[in-house]
């Protein structure tokens, strides 16, 4: 997100931020159900979701490294490619299993079962959640779209960024693939 303002400016940032929280939304509405837990439990279906996730950073972190400099500047105003950065946010963090294990991990822990339904009560702290990181990322977008001009016009800063990024997608989708499974104690 932070990188799609720095080099295709605000919109296209706040776009990626926008399909992030909405994969959010899905983990969320997971948690809520019960479904997250199935994920948690089940060692093939965490393994299924972890290298999905695992080849789509592995992909994105190819591409990257292979792409050109000049690609880098290019802004991105045309409905079809900010459509294309809001579904790549979905999928990235729908893919992510550890974002499902947060959820399922972090919001049951404020969940009063006397008080009312425990799906209510996680889906209204899910949504606070998403609410405040979209305060959060959104700000980041913005600060880094300001930069991003300024930032653009440095050569050796977009080679730099281009190889380090794709290195750390690499890394990460290596990471999970090769990391041992994780089950929920």
């Amino acid at each position: 997100m932070v990188a799609q303002s720095v080099h295709r400016g605000r919109a296209a940032g706040l776009v990626s931020m926008l399909g992030i929280q909405v994969g959010g939304f899905v983990h969320v509405t997971a948690a809520a159900l019960g479904l997250s837990s199935l994920l948690v439990s089940s060692a093939v279906a965490f393994d299924v979701v972890r290298y999905a996730g695992a080849a789509y950073l592995v992909f994105l972190g190819t591409r990257r490294l292979l792409g050109r400099d000049d690609q880098a500047n290019v802004r991105i105003e045309e409905k079809r490619e900010l459509g294309l950065l809001f579904r790549r946010g979905i999928v990235v963090n729908v893919l992510n299993p550890k974002t499902a294990l947060f959820f399922f991990a972090f919001l049951p822990q404020f969940v009063d079962p006397q008080v009312t339904a425990p799906a209510l009560q996680i889906a209204f702290l899910g949504l606070l959640f998403i609410a405040i990181a979209l305060i959060s990322d959104g700000a980041y977008a913005l600060a880094a779209g300001a930069l991003g001009g300024w930032l653009r016009r440095s050569r050796g800063f977009v080679a730099l960024e281009r190889y380090v990024s794709g290195t750390v997608f690499l890394g990460l989708g290596l990471a999970a693939a090769l990391g041992g499974s994780r089950r929920a104690a």
